[in-house]
């Protein structure tokens, strides 16, 4: 009896043991795709350039049909690009870029497109707003003292536009905790 346990057992933990052991070797090449998930929140706010972000690989990365990446693995992010939103015309923008995945216990450098978003631009409505106060500023000029009313009331009806966007246009970015982004290598990478 005893001896049958230790060999179910030994079965048991050989069983294990052979996809872990074969799951962490392997080259991945440029152009694979792995996606992430961030482990903490970054706002293009109050991130700096070359900040690291924290996060692990969301899916199995396989090659031929063998994981050399495996799901849940340690990775380490940077902010690659980032611009907090201006009041006028200056759209936010965030991006990242994957810096090195932990695999096995060993931790590889990796270089991969960047990931993130720019903020629409603003131009446009901005551009509204400061020509639809200058209009109602002429025109209420214009009813209350004729032409000099007009282009005195179009100056001030533009600066309430110019304010009104002002006060509305700030809009930054942030990726919460748990953010997917996916990259894309673009140099091969050997993981043993």
């Amino acid at each position: 009896m005893n001896s049958r346990i230790r060999l179910v057992s030994t079965f048991v933990a050989i069983a294990l043991l052979l996809p872990a052991l074969a799951q962490a070797s392997g080259t991945v090449p440029a152009g694979a795709k792995i996606s992430v998930v961030t482990d903490q929140s970054v706002s293009s706010k109050t991130a700096k350039a070359g900040q690291t972000v924290t996060g692990s690989v969301a899916h199995d990365v396989t090659v031929d049909g063998k994981v050399v990446i495996p799901k849940g693995s340690a990775v380490k992010l940077s902010v690659s690009s980032v611009q907090a939103s201006g009041r006028l015309s200056t759209p936010a923008k965030l991006y990242l870029r994957l810096r090195s995945v932990t695999v096995g216990g060993k931790t590889y450098t990796i270089a991969t497109s960047s990931a993130g978003r720019t903020e629409g631009g603003k131009g446009k409505r901005d551009a509204g707003f400061i020509g639809g106060g200058a209009a109602g500023g002429a025109i209420i000029g214009a009813l209350a003292g004729g032409g000099k009313g007009a282009a005195i009331g179009a100056g001030a009806g533009a600066g309430a536009g110019t304010a009104g966007a002002a006060a509305t246009g700030k809009k930054d970015i942030e990726f919460p905790a748990e953010t997917r982004l996916a990259f894309t290598t673009r140099a091969t990478v050997t993981i043993n």
